[in-house]
């Protein structure tokens, strides 16, 4: 079900929209895969950052890279929650059983103000008016310092978040590394991240969430099997039976045995 609002008259459309009042406004229920990725914006808020093709966001057809979640369906039932900082709104979306539903404030592809000004726009728009100036070394020195921000503050929600953890503040600790997540981390600080996301819900034990955090881990490039398989803060996840699939999807030990053992197979090495 889709459900959009906007300042027209009520009406319904192909793809289930419902239009009404609030103009900039529109409701969507989704089912996973959602095929969204999230950023953390300026004002701490939660935006859309990508749209994955064929998910169930693609094919409402409402969202577009910007827009903001103003709220979300509770963890469980029909409750609707105002979205509060970051970490919490994914903690929420993460958890959530059943069809998530989203109230979203449309910004027509217009990114919050912590997105990189581009230099190549600007280049351009400088050239077509004719007018050479300083601007793009303005541009630059923005973006580093904004880049530099972002690292800092990733670098204390990660250590703040390892002392909950330690203090076994799981839930707290979960605000702090999903905060890291949504401020452009780089591969090695994504992976790290969200291997520390999937221990706070092995903890929890809220075993979808973890397996699902972990998946993020290795898809940054998170390689430490030994590790993921004997790690304590991980064992509520090694007992779901999507475990051992996961691994084995990313694992190359593994990939690399079956391939030698298919070799063997094929040739007879096996037989007595």
């Amino acid at each position: 079900m889709v459900k959009a609002s906007d300042s027209s008259e009520s009406q319904s459309t192909e793809s289930g929209a419902r239009e009404g009042e609030g103009e900039g406004y529109y409701e969507v229920e989704l089912v996973q895969p959602y095929g969204l990725r999230f950023a953390k914006g300026r004002d701490g808020g939660t935006y859309i950052d990508a749209i994955a093709p064929g998910g169930s966001a693609d094919s409402t057809g409402l969202f577009t890279v910007g827009d903001k979640v103003v709220a979300t369906s509770a963890v469980f039932g029909d409750e609707i929650w105002p979205a509060a900082e970051y970490g919490r709104t994914m903690y929420t979306i993460r958890q959530r059983i059943g069809p998530l539903l989203m109230k979203m404030q449309k910004r027509y592809g217009k990114l919050d103000d912590t997105s990189e000004l581009s230099e190549k726009e600007i280049i351009r728009a400088e050239r077509n008016s004719g007018v050479i100036s300083n601007r793009v070394r303005e541009i630059q020195m923005q973006n580093y310092l904004r880049k530099k921000e972002q690292k800092e503050s990733r670098e204390k929600d990660l250590r703040e978040g390892l002392q909950l953890y330690r203090n076994t503040k799981y839930e707290e600790a979960l605000n702090k590394f999903e905060s890291v997540l949504g401020s452009k981390p780089g591969p090695d600080e994504a992976s790290v991240a969200s291997y520390n996301v999937a221990c706070c819900y092995s903890k929890l034990n809220q075993v979808q969430a973890g397996l699902s955090a972990l998946e993020d881990a290795l898809l940054a490039g998170f390689e430490d099997f030994k590790r993921i398989r004997t790690d304590p803060d991980l064992a509520n996840l090694r007992t779901s039976e999507g475990f051992e699939p996961l691994l084995k999807r990313f694992d190359e030990s593994f990939i690399n045995e079956n391939a030698i053992n298919a070799i063997k197979s094929l040739f007879g090495f096996n037989k007595k």
